[in-house]
């Protein structure tokens, strides 16, 4: 079944790059245990969605489809689809700026933590229980 081009772009044109619904959540739980933290830092690569500058914590809250959660199985869906090269190659090219940012900022000395939307929206306590781990141990590894 085609779609129509004026509602598809009228749907891509919603789609927020910064202060997403999963963001906030994960932002107000941080603050709720205390956690102070920095939002999409734009002099770190990849501008990651929130940073917790205390402990170079860098985390990204990514949406599986534009990051390939499931890429193999995605990618065959896309294969099927509407411009699938378009897609293809443009979520290619997502997770391999994922890779390069994330080598970067730990090249830097960050800490980076990687958080699918549905994760948080799911479970955003234990999203929150993961930040709290890599502190530990940043903690335990400095000792």
């Amino acid at each position: 079944m085609a779609r129509d081009k004026a509602i598809v772009t009228k749907t891509m044109k919603r789609v927020k790059s910064k202060d997403t619904s999963i963001e906030i959540a994960l932002r107000k739980a941080l603050w709720k245990k205390g956690f102070r933290y920095r939002k999409n830092c734009a002099k770190l690569p990849g501008k990651p969605d929130i940073i917790i500058p205390k402990y170079k914590i860098a985390i990204f809250c990514d949406s599986e489809f534009f990051h390939g959660k499931d890429w193999d199985k995605l990618k065959l869906q896309l294969q099927r689809g509407n411009n699938a090269d378009y897609w293809i190659k443009k979520i290619e090219r997502n997770r391999q700026r994922d890779r390069e940012n994330e080598k970067k900022l730990m090249f830097l000395g960050w800490n980076v933590v990687r958080f699918w939307g549905k994760d948080i929206a799911n479970d955003v306590n234990e999203c929150v229980r993961v930040v709290e781990e890599k502190i530990f141990d940043i903690y335990v590894s400095d000792d």
